[in-house]
């Protein structure tokens, strides 16, 4: 099973990279997320990758970090997204507001991803809710693991209520630090973290 390629880029186009490693070069299919790390054709890069077998094709898809790659791998595991819906979906969303949106029932920002409608964002939120780990969850390395539970929730609530979308008033409350046991308290400090 191949890990990773690193190599020199050869060829850069949407959706795609070429990475040449020991003379040959390894097409991978990427989302747009990774294609814009991806350094200047010649120069180098380390991509992880996973290689997709079916009857009808073969496919290498390549991923900038490993987070990358572990919520590929956990949105081709749910019913109905294969390799190219996963790439599509990370390619519409950032990892962080891919995380959040699965994290607090977004379906509305799910379906902003190509081919992903409302019933499979469902099943996308259903099954993921619970793998979503705390570094997916990650802004500026600061964790919001408390943007579960309590008064937390309480906040994102309050946040909904005034028009915020579910990503956002989660993203906001998860910026309060330390986070206070009020949830009044938790949407002032949220506002004011917006407001910035």
């Amino acid at each position: 099973m191949l890990a990773h390629v690193n190599g020199l880029v050869a060829e850069k186009e949407e959706g795609t990279l070429v990475i040449e490693c020991g003379g040959v070069g390894y097409q991978l299919t990427v989302s747009a997320a990774t294609l814009s790390q991806a350094p200047a054709m010649g120069e180098r890069m380390k991509c992880y990758t996973h290689l997709s077998v079916r009857e009808d094709a073969v496919e290498l898809f390549g991923f900038a970090t490993r987070e990358e790659k572990r919520m590929f791998l956990k949105l081709t595991a749910v019913s109905g997204i294969g390799p190219k819906s996963a790439i599509q979906v990370l390619s519409a969303l950032s990892l962080r507001d891919l995380s959040l949106a699965i994290v607090t029932g977004d379906a509305a920002a799910l379906t902003r991803a190509p081919g992903i409608g409302k019933k499979t964002a469902q099943r996308m939120i259903l099954e993921l809710k619970d793998k979503v780990d705390n570094a997916e969850l990650t802004a500026s390395g600061a964790p919001l693991a408390a943007v579960s539970g309590g008064a937390a929730d309480e906040a994102i609530e309050a946040l909904m209520a005034l028009g915020y979308q579910a990503s956002e008033a989660a993203r906001a409350v998860g910026a309060v630090s330390p986070i206070p046991d009020n949830a009044s308290e938790i949407v002032r400090l949220a506002l004011k973290g917006m407001m910035k």
